[in-house]
């Protein structure tokens, strides 16, 4: 709020105030509108839309192997997770399956996104409680990941790595020792950071207790992801339908009965020990082959045609990413549509703050972890 503005006081003897859409602790560009009691937030109303970049309705005005672009762009601190989702569709419109060299480099590459991913929001969401040395040992990590993206991609971040039938590079000897070292340091230096957050008194106070969702209410609202699964539904895609090569990967789902801020903190950290095991597995299970349908390297230089509908269902890092495709026969889609996870978790915000301090409503926004290239797409 400007320093000149005053508050509304509305008929109930509430404070009417913004927060955001420029403002450090809302993950995104996001305004809430909330109605105070005091510090006690009464209402919260989530405004949406500051970063629209219409991505769906310009991927129907593009070819289907460019849209992958657009895809990069939504959650994009974890752009291969996007991919992965986007091709899941488009590959059984288009009828061009990956062969399985293919499937499992995506794994890895799925997985190494997901810790990526996380690590941001970990050090995101110490910045939101005022604690800065984790946020820095986590970039440091994360900033190892995406030296082994710009190995197999050439790119950091919005990486556009995987195409309708594979995969644009694939996987050499220089790539897999990469992953391997980064690997075998990793648990270490997560546990340090862990340990950062677990030990301290003011973390805790503020997490342990604090915005509790409750099973019944997050499957009301369609909430996925670490937010359910810490709410103690071990419901993940990759084990619920699973998709690539997950079902021939041994790997647990992490859970917590205890559904508050702090149970989702402890849950996105098990999940990133598990991308390890994932990752760990599917490096020695990698087949020699293809890393590319040759029927898709031909179909690309005179345009890929797809007709029907599919809907296909991926576990991103904040939870069931979907993807709805309809092709009426010509070389761009006819409709394109996503599932957001993001914007299906913040609809449940009004009732975690509900009868909170404001200073918990920062905290519990930031447990669910928000990226508004997704939500505003």
């Amino acid at each position: 709020m400007m320093q000149d503005q005053k508050p509304r006081i509305n008929q109930d003897g509430w404070v009417e105030l913004n927060m955001g859409p420029q403002h450090p602790s809302t993950h995104g560009v996001l305004r809430l509108k909330l109605k105070l009691d005091g510090e006690i937030v009464k209402d919260v109303e989530p405004v949406i839309g500051y970063l629209h970049r219409n991505a769906e309705k310009i991927c129907e005005l593009d070819y289907y192997c460019d849209a992958m672009m657009y895809f990069d762009r939504m959650d994009y601190v974890a752009a291969m997770n996007m991919e992965v989702g986007y091709l899941e569709a488009a590959e059984k419109l288009l009828g061009i399956p990956p062969p399985e060299r293919a499937q499992w480099i995506r794994v890895v590459m799925a997985e190494l996104s997901r810790i990526a991913a996380h690590l941001v929001w970990a050090g995101a969401f110490g910045l939101d409680l005022g604690m800065l040395t984790p946020f820095f040992y986590c970039f440091i990590e994360r900033e190892k990941i995406l030296d082994i993206f710009v190995e197999v991609s050439g790119s950091r971040q919005q990486v556009n790595y995987m195409s309708i039938g594979g995969v644009y590079q694939d996987f050499n000897d220089k790539i897999i020792a990469k992953i391997e070292a980064f690997l075998d340091q990793f648990l270490g230096k997560l546990e340090d950071i862990y340990k950062a957050f677990i030990n301290n008194d003011i973390f805790i106070t503020r997490t342990r207790g604090i915005g509790i969702l409750e099973p019944e209410v997050a499957i009301d609202y369609g909430v996925t992801g670490p937010m359910l699964r810490a709410s103690g539904i071990p419901y993940d895609i990759r084990k619920e339908e699973p998709y690539l090569v997950y079902d021939k990967l041994n790997f647990d789902i992490p859970i917590s009965h205890k559904k508050d801020n702090l149970a989702r903190f402890i849950v996105r950290f098990e999940e990133m020990r598990q991308s390890v095991k994932i990752v760990r597995q599917a490096i020695k299970q990698i087949p020699e082959g293809p890393y590319f349908n040759p029927k898709a390297k031909k179909s690309l230089m005179i345009r890929l045609r797809g007709e029907g509908e599919y809907y296909a269902r991926t576990e991103s890092p904040k939870g069931e990413f979907g993807v709805y495709l309809v092709g009426d026969g010509g070389v761009k889609p006819y409709r394109v549509h996503v599932r957001s996870p993001s914007f299906k978790n913040l609809s449940v915000l009004p009732v975690l703050a509900k009868d909170t301090m404001v200073a918990d409503l920062v905290a519990i926004s930031g447990t669910i972890d928000l990226v508004f290239g997704e939500v505003d797409r």
